[in-house]
């Protein structure tokens, strides 16, 4: 099925030249969210003209949403459409203000990733050492409306660019397996990523002092 994405317009952060550029999906914690987050992805940043970073950014998505599903989603690899509850949801957010593009990734498990040592024998954790070499930086964010948001800062040699004025609404074909399951989670997840965007944007105090 196609999914409309929930794109906010670019809008001008206050005495700054910068633009704010946000747009979220919400997907099912399926091994299939891995994929769609990817296509996600590659159709934003191409409607944003920065094709440049595509790649890095499919690498952070992928690592970040498999974690996300790991955590979050049911306990079978391979599960049947009725195994899927209303709980099992993860958001993928992306955000780009001036010359930094953030990769923001809600679920809604308590508890925070840890980049492995290289040399610990323990499984996974790894793919994070992986993304702090590709990022500026990476952490973690609480929203008060519940679950956490993995994100990680990229920087960006150029802003991004607004597509053109009146284009159509950007789609995203998204398996069936893949949809988000309707319910309180679902919402929790749309909250916690505007909660992410506010606080993780300048505000207006920020850009008056001085």
């Amino acid at each position: 099925m196609s999914v409309q994405v929930e794109e906010h317009r670019p809008v001008n952060v206050p005495r700054q030249p910068n633009q704010l550029f946000t747009t979220s999906i919400r997907l099912a914690a399926v091994s299939s969210a891995v994929p769609c987050s990817r296509m996600f992805v590659r159709d934003i940043l191409d409607r944003w003209k920065l094709g440049d970073y595509i790649e890095v950014a499919e690498l952070v998505v992928s690592e970040l949403v498999t974690n996300a599903v790991k955590m979050t989603g049911p306990t079978s690899p391979e599960p049947k459409s009725w195994e899927i509850e209303t709980h099992h949801v993860i958001g993928v957010q992306l955000r780009a203000t001036g010359t930094s593009l953030f990769v923001e990734i809600w679920d809604g498990s308590p508890v925070a990733p840890v980049a492995k040592n290289p040399d610990s024998n323990t499984e996974g954790g790894r793919g994070l050492m992986l993304i702090g070499a590709m990022v500026k930086q990476w952490d973690v964010y609480r929203p008060q409306s519940g679950g956490k948001v993995v994100w990680a800062e990229l920087e960006l040699g150029k802003p991004a660019e607004p597509p053109p004025p009146h284009h159509p609404p950007l789609t995203v074909r998204v398996p069936g397996m893949a949809t988000a399951p309707r319910g309180a989670m679902e919402k929790t997840a749309h909250l916690g990523l505007i909660e992410r965007m506010l606080d993780g944007s300048p505000r207006w105090d920020e850009q008056s002092e001085g």
